[in-house]
C-alpha cells in the first residue's frame, strides 16, 4: 500500500468518523442544528476531496501544489479558519448579550432593593397571599 493510498484512506476514515460524530451529537441534543450544519458541510467537503481523486489532483495542479494530499490539509485549514471566524462572531454576540443581561439584572435588583426599603405606608395594601387588595368600596368613585 502506497503512502498516498494510506493517507487517502485515513482522510476518508477520519471525515466519515466526523460525520458520524456530528450526527450522534445532534441526536443526543448536545449540538444544535445551526452548528451541526457547519460541521456537516466541512466534513462533506473533506470527504469529497478525499474520495474523488480527480478533484483533488485537479485542485492541486491549479493551485500549483505538487503533492495532492496536501490539498486536503490546506482545505482543512481553510475550513477551520471559517469555523473559527463563525464561532468568534457567535461568541462576540453572546458576550454582548451577556453584558446587556447583566446590566438589566443589576437594574432589576436595584429596583427590588429600593422597593423593599420603602416604608409599608408607601406600598399598596397586600393581602395574605402577597397580592394587592382593591381599595374599600367607599373610596371608589363612580362615574355617572
Amino acid at each position: 500500500m502506497t503512502t498516498v493510498t494510506l493517507q487517502r484512506g485515513l482522510a476518508i476514515a477520519l471525515t466519515f468518523g466526523l460525520l458520524l460524530f456530528v450526527f450522534e451529537m445532534v441526536r443526543r441534543k448536545r449540538l444544535s442544528e445551526q452548528y451541526a450544519i457547519l460541521w456537516l458541510v466541512a466534513a462533506v467537503v473533506m470527504l469529497a476531496l478525499a474520495t474523488w481523486k480527480g478533484l483533488l489532483t485537479g485542485i492541486a495542479s491549479l493551485a500549483g501544489i505538487y503533492y495532492p494530499p496536501s490539498v486536503l490539509f490546506a482545505a482543512a485549514i481553510g475550513l477551520i479558519i471559517v469555523l473559527l471566524l463563525h464561532f468568534s462572531l457567535a461568541l462576540s454576540r453572546l458576550s454582548d448579550q451577556n453584558k446587556v443581561l447583566a446590566q438589566q439584572l443589576g437594574l432589576l435588583a436595584q429596583r427590588l432593593e429600593d422597593h423593599e426599603r420603602r416604608p409599608a405606608s408607601d406600598t399598596e395594601d397586600e393581602d395574605e397571599d402577597g397580592g394587592t387588595r382593591p381599595p374599600p368600596a367607599e373610596q371608589m368613585t363612580h362615574a355617572g
